[in-house]
This record gives C-alpha cells, structure tokens and sequence, in this order.
C-alpha cells in the first residue's frame, strides 16, 4: 500500500462505508453452553463481538481499490503452488454434501425428533432441528448478526441446551457426521491427499512469508 502512495496505512482496517454483518452458528450444532444461552439467547456479548471488529481506522475509497489490488497480490503469493480447486476447496464443497447425507440418517432424524417433542414440551415451537430455532427470525438479527436478546429468545435457548443435554442430540450428530466423513475420505483418499498436500504448501508459504518479515 505504500508503494501505492498511502504511507501509513493500518495494518488491520475497517472497511469503507457500512459492513454488513454476518450471521453465523457458533458450531455446527447450534448454541451448547447453558450460560451462555440463558444470558445471550442466539446471539453473543456485544462487547466480544467488538473486540473481534478491526483496529485500524477505515480506509478511504480510494485506499480501498489499491487494496483490493494489494490484497489480490498477497493472496497470489501466499497461494503459489497450491491447487486452489482441486485441493483447498475440495473438502468445503464435500462437507456440504456429507452434511445433507448426515441429515438423512434414521439416527439423525430420530434424534431431531426427540429434540423437537422435548422443545414443544416445554412450551415452546417444536423446530424441525437445532439449526432452525438458531435462525428464528423472531429473533430480530441486526446487521452485525447478534440478536435482541429477548426473554423469549433467551427462554427457547435455554430449553433448546436442555433439551439437546437430555436427549444426547449433540452425540448422535457428531458421531453421524463423523462416519460420513470417514466414509467420504475412504471413498476418494486421492481428492484428500491432494487437500492435505495443498494445506501444507500453504501454510508452507504463510511461514516463509512470515520468516522474510522477520
């Protein structure tokens, strides 16, 4: 960027303008520490969320053009050698696939059951699965992707906690995902050695990088 005439320039910028937020579930099987659920519902501490938010200050518009162009040059060097496709975003694209498979499971499906009977139990909608009483839009998500943290969302988080507790819904899942993928990985070890060779050139380059900067 100072090659580009913007000397000074911050190491960790906000963006121009008004970032859009990101709705995101903490794991895959929604929201599991009780606590947390009772105090914060779906959503999360405004607080940590803002610690997480750049330091530096926003960069202007025209700043943010050379960045894109700077950003792209660094991405092409910390990527040199890897097989961007056939490696890095293979398992992304498999994991989606494993998870609709997951998602059929008798086990699975048994074990949403009994979740969602034990949510309309106590009082509240039986959701399908875990993941849909997360993205309730009741629960008035603003642009930064954190909820109002209402009684009634704290209220449904809390049983859904209980709920997944009682009824060893995380177990069940955890361990249908992970014989889908096992099966996967048997199914095309040449797809997974290529991911793992292309992980290893890239943080192969990530340290050289970091070894120039000293």
């Amino acid at each position: 960027m100072a090659g580009r005439g913007h000397p000074g320039f911050p190491l960790d910028p906000q963006m121009p303008g008004t970032s859009l937020g990101l709705t995101a579930v903490a794991t895959d099987y929604g929201v599991l520490d009780p606590a947390a659920a009772r105090r914060w519902g779906y959503g999360w501490d405004p607080a940590v969320a803002a610690a997480d938010r750049p330091k530096g200050r926003r960069m202007t518009g025209d700043e943010f053009t050379d960045w894109a162009s700077c950003t792209r040059q660094a991405s092409t060097r910390l990527l040199r050698g890897v097989d961007v496709q056939g490696g890095l975003v293979r398992p992304a694209s498999r994991a989606v696939e494993i998870g609709k498979q997951a998602e059929a499971d008798p086990r699975l499906r048994a074990a949403w059951d009994a979740w969602s009977r034990c949510m309309a139990a106590e009082g509240f909608p039986g959701y399908p699965d875990p993941v849909a009483a997360y993205s309730d839009p009741a629960w008035s998500r603003g642009s930064d992707g954190n909820t109002a943290h209402t009684p009634r969302e704290r209220a449904t988080a809390a049983a859904d906690v209980a709920c997944k507790l009682r009824h060893h819904t995380v177990e069940v899942w955890q361990t249908v995902q992970a014989q889908e993928q096992a099966a996967d990985i048997a199914a095309h070890p040449a797809s997974y050695a290529a991911a793992l060779k292309a992980l290893r050139t890239s943080r192969a380059n990530v340290a050289e990088v970091l070894r120039t900067l000293g």
